[in-house]
């Protein structure tokens, strides 16, 4: 499983973009990334906080041949964020449900799934927010950045191969070769 990249300046959302993506072409697995977004969206319709610098980004790939449930998938796919984070922060990260990634009980990351049905056909949309360099405030809800967790400043680029290169290593597991994938 190879994640086609596809890098834009800035975008209403990386997961609407993604939508449209499925919805318009024969792709079957991408990786969408924005500079920028100016409507991103968190879990419950909330709105995710983007600042310059951080990282936007949404994967979508078919189910049609993965061998999970979405449950499972929700999971993995939070886990493999996880484990790029952890490449950079060596403490504990710790998991939310349904879809936050906390450290020191403050909000890292987000991830919104979504599900768009093409033909039959289902493919799963998966949108990551992680806080790099700016966190927003949040009543009630306290956040962080990886930059401020370890005093040094994180190649963005470097964070969006790494990403990827976790996603395509580990989904690839779960992939029935035997039906066309």
């Amino acid at each position: 499983m190879k994640f086609k990249i596809l890098r834009f300046k800035r975008l209403r959302s990386t997961n609407d973009t993604a939508i449209r993506i499925i919805q318009n072409s024969s792709l079957k697995y991408g990786m969408i990334i924005a500079e920028n977004q100016s409507h991103g969206r968190g879990q419950y319709g909330k709105k995710w906080l983007c600042f310059k610098g951080n990282l936007f980004v949404s994967f979508f790939y078919s189910l049609e041949n993965l061998n999970l449930t979405l449950s499972q998938i929700t999971k993995l796919n939070c886990l493999l964020v996880k484990k790029m984070i952890s490449k950079y922060y060596k403490k504990k990260i710790t998991y939310k449900k349904p879809n936050d990634l906390l450290i020191k009980g403050k909000k890292i990351s987000g991830i919104l799934q979504e599900i768009i049905h093409k033909n039959n056909k289902k493919s799963l949309i998966v949108g990551i927010g992680l806080n790099l360099v700016k966190n927003p405030i949040i009543r009630n809800y306290p956040t962080t950045n990886l930059n401020d967790l370890i005093n040094k400043k994180v190649s963005k680029k470097k964070i969006e191969i790494e990403l990827k290169n976790v996603f395509e290593k580990n989904l690839s597991k779960f992939v029935d070769i035997g039906v066309g994938s």
